[in-house]
Order: C-alpha cells, then structure tokens, then sequence
C-alpha cells in the first residue's frame, strides 16, 4: 500500500526511511567480529558533520543526550572478509523524516568507500542505493534521484485481533540498564520512550498516548520463557584511547497476556533498535507471534 494512503488509515504512526547501500570492494576488507556497525559509525562521523540534536522536554523520557537520527544494520559482516572484487551491503534506517537528508548520506558513503574501509583502509566503490519498505522488498532505485523516496509508514494501532503470546529474540546485543532481564514492563517502557522520542525529535511529533497507563498495562504482561547468554565485545576510542564495553546479551524471551496493543509498537522497535548504543547496530530485536 502506498504511504500517503498509509497516512490516512492509521491513527498513530511511526515513519522512517529504510536503505541499503550496495559496494564492490577494491582490496579485501575485513570486519571485525561484532564491531562492524561500530567501525561504520565511527568512519562516518569522520566524513559527514555529526548530528548534535538540540535536548527536548518533548519526549517522555526527558533524555538529556538525545539520539542520533539513525543506525546501522550490519551485523551480517560481523567477522566477514570482503574479497577484492566482491559485492557487499550494509542498510541504514534514518529517522529523520522532516528534513530528507538521504542525498548527504548517499555522498557521504561514497567518499567513504573511497577513503577505505576496515582497519586495512581497502577502498570499495559505492555501487546503488535502495530503499526497502518494511518488509525487506525492495521499493527503488535512490543511487542518483532521492526526490521520489517517501518514508515508511508503520502503524502503532493496537492489532484488531487478539494476541496473547509473542516471541523476541535479541539478535544483536542488548543492554537494557538498570534492567537484568527483558520483563516486558521494562522491554515495552523502553520501546515507547524510544519510538516517542525519535518521532518528537525527527519525524510528526510526540507520540499521542498516556504514557503511564500504557506502562502499567505493560506490566500485566508475564515472561514465561528467557533464554538469554552475555556477549563480550568491547571498543577503543580513536579520539581517547579508552576501552568502552559494546556486549549485551542475545537470546530469546517468550511473553504471555494482553498483547494486542503492545505487538505494533515492538514491530516497530525492529528498526529502531532497543536500549544503549543503538546508532551501531545492538538492540536489534525479531518479533515473532
């Protein structure tokens, strides 16, 4: 379905950009495992000016370090070696709806492929640009005209029919502080607070909802079922040399109860992400009914 047709359907929505970008490496690249969203953050802070939003009071969570308007989904080249004169991709979703600025992104990548990238500096050329709709399928060619993208449009409307069990797996890692596991309480507070703040700050607004109630409804939802395993990935700081944790954990949780309300705003979490360090990548979660 069109996205302008989306608009009038759904009550409340959620809008972003999904792209992937396509490369052919010039010389073998290698990324290293469970880094290589942060290895793409990090070089592209070096070729595209940083996004510094201004804080806001209009989101729920009063965050004082607002976030970025993006993240990566590249952990398909976890520990993968390019070959010289192979094809890969990485997608970004970008948040920000207000003002398109998928042309800065487009040059920004092709510059740094040519740059190079993984710690040999192998240079790639940046091939096309697509944008996907939610589904993974693809909706057009961006690589030279971005006038035609529209974002999708992802309903948050509580389903028509009733769900009572759903399954997430976390597929990348995930830190969900001060929590130790996923209870839904804490999974669902995060996901809205998120969804809410990025929309506030990027796209239509605040999300229309009372925050409280939905928290609290939340919280009648049981885990019945937690199979999570901690994962070790630490960083160094090219500008301090300091080391930082960038682990989590990874696994599945089974939740039972109410859910019907709850299902839209976790399938949107999908492409957003959850949790600390979402511009790179963890926090990447699956919703399975």
């Amino acid at each position: 379905m069109p996205a302008c047709a989306q608009r009038r359907r759904f009550s409340l929505t959620f809008a972003f950009f999904r792209l992937r970008f396509h490369f052919r490496a010039s010389g073998q690249i290698h990324f290293a495992a469970g880094k290589a969203g942060n290895m793409l953050r990090g070089a592209l802070g070096s070729v595209l000016p940083t996004f510094e939003p201004v804080a806001s009071d209009t989101g729920p969570s009063g965050l004082a370090n607002p976030p970025r308007p993006f993240v990566f989904r590249a952990s398909h080249l976890d520990g993968t070696t390019v070959a010289d004169g192979a094809d890969f991709h990485f997608d970004l979703h970008l948040f920000q709806v207000r003002e398109v600025t998928i042309r800065d992104f487009i040059l920004a990548f092709a510059r740094l492929a040519q740059e190079g990238l993984g710690r040999e500096r192998a240079p790639a050329v940046l091939t096309r640009v697509e944008q996907l709709d939610p589904q993974g399928a693809r909706l057009r060619d961006i690589t030279a005209e971005t006038t035609g993208a529209l974002p999708s449009i992802v309903s948050l409307d509580p389903l028509p029919d009733p769900v009572n069990h759903v399954l997430v797996r976390f597929l990348t890692p995930t830190e969900l502080k001060p929590a130790v596991t996923p209870d839904f309480g804490v999974l669902l507070a995060r996901v809205r607070d998120r969804l809410s703040t990025l929309s506030a700050l990027y796209g239509a607004g605040p999300l229309n909802l009372d925050f409280k109630a939905l928290g609290e409804r939340a919280q009648q939802v049981q885990m019945t079922r937690c199979e999570l395993q901690q994962v070790q990935v630490s960083r160094v700081s090219t500008r301090t040399g300091q080391r930082h944790s960038i682990g989590g954990f990874v696994g599945e949780a089974e939740y039972a109860g109410a859910l019907s309300e709850f299902v839209p705003f976790l399938t949107a979490a999908q492409f957003t992400g959850i949790g600390r360090q979402t511009t790179w990548g963890k926090g990447e979660i699956q919703v399975v009914l």
